[in-house]
């Protein structure tokens, strides 16, 4: 993790003309990521000195660049309060925050968005900066772009914002969210009507303003909107109704939200179906340990794995053998470059075509 440091603190014009091109730059950040899979070395990424330089990066000329950038962050600072702290204080949210609403790329908006609804995860600090940043504004704009990804995104931190801090709901009333989210409750997306009904409910359980509904006064097209969702999911195939139980449930909350009535669904037997219970006991988990990231589960299973009549035996097997590096292998070429003050970006270099 020092070699990738020291590549991201050389000067972007230094490694160009040792042949560096931004792919390399990428795939270095993919190695990295896979690093900061593990909380300590995460945390260590600040204090080696390759903090701020990634950072650096999500102002990169090149695209690709700025989305990985974002995605290494994100992994950095997901369930991890130090790093959350140390980016807020290298101001890595506003750099997040601007890629999040004024980049032209769509990925790198979408990419810094996924990395601020981490940084802010259970971040009383970033909270606060999202909205004295109007960072309301810019969720409204995302819901009206045309990809459908990103729009999801938005909704999800749309609904955790509103159910962490139900005062916030008055701020997505006043900036005409619930007219928004109906919309795309009609969508022919099912995570997109799933993500804007879970945020129109956290509005209409909410009485602290906006009327009786909770909904600004959008009580109507509401009305017509749920009354449509109930038409269609009546209209379904067996399968297709499995496919949007959660949708079904929704719906009829909402529907017993605003109207104090459970909606039709239940009348017709289509919110709780037959093997409904059965999707709430899991499957066997036979593939996890095969795809967990494997730092981070490494470092989490090590103690576990542990027999306690093994130990004597592991430690005396630990004083003769070869250590475990999870930093890393540098090949002679690397080592000779990087002693003798060489180029530091050959390790990444793709070789060029013959």
């Amino acid at each position: 993790m020092k070699e990738i440091t020291l590549v991201m603190q050389t000067p972007e014009q230094v490694l160009e003309a040792q042949g560096v091109t931004s792919a390399d730059i990428e795939d270095m950040l993919e190695e990295l990521q896979e690093h900061v899979e593990s909380i300590d070395m995460a945390n260590d990424l600040h204090s080696i000195g390759g903090l701020v330089p990634l950072l650096g990066y999500l102002k990169n000329s090149h695209a690709g660049i700025r989305a990985k950038a974002a995605e290494v962050i994100t992994t950095i600072v997901q369930n991890n309060p130090r790093s959350q702290q140390l980016v807020m204080e290298a101001n890595g949210f506003e750099a997040l925050l601007s890629n999040f609403s004024s980049d032209p790329d769509i990925t790198v908006r979408t990419k810094a968005l996924g990395a601020i609804s981490s940084l802010i995860h259970h971040n009383k600090p970033g909270i606060a900066a999202f909205r004295l940043a109007n960072g309301y504004a810019a969720l409204r704009d995302a819901l009206g772009s045309e990809n459908v990804r990103f729009q999801r995104k938005a909704l999800n931190l749309i609904h955790y914002l509103l159910h962490e801090n139900s005062s916030d709901c008055n701020v997505v009333r006043e900036l005409g969210f619930p007219r928004i989210m109906m919309h795309l409750a009609s969508k022919e997306d099912a995570g997109l009507r799933e993500g804007a009904l879970r945020g129109l409910l956290e509005l209409a359980q909410d009485k602290t303003g906006g009327g009786s509904d909770g909904l600004g006064g959008e009580d109507e097209k509401l009305k017509q909107v749920l009354e449509e969702r109930i038409k269609d999911i009546s209209l379904m195939s067996a399968d297709d109704l499995g496919a949007v139980r959660e949708e079904r449930h929704l719906v009829d909350s909402l529907w017993n939200a605003c109207y104090n009535e459970p909606s039709s669904l239940r009348e017709e037997g289509l919110l709780v179906l037959p093997g409904d219970d059965d999707d709430d006991v899991p499957p066997p988990d036979v593939a996890s340990k095969h795809f967990e990231p494997p730092l981070r589960a490494w470092t989490a299973n090590q103690e576990d794995n542990r027999a306690p009549d093994t130990e004597n035996k592991e430690a005396e097997a630990e004083a003769t053998a070869t250590p475990l590096l999870l930093g890393f292998k540098q090949t002679p070429n690397a080592q000779s470059s990087s002693s003798s003050g060489g180029e530091v970006g050959a390790r990444w270099r793709r070789p060029l075509p013959r």
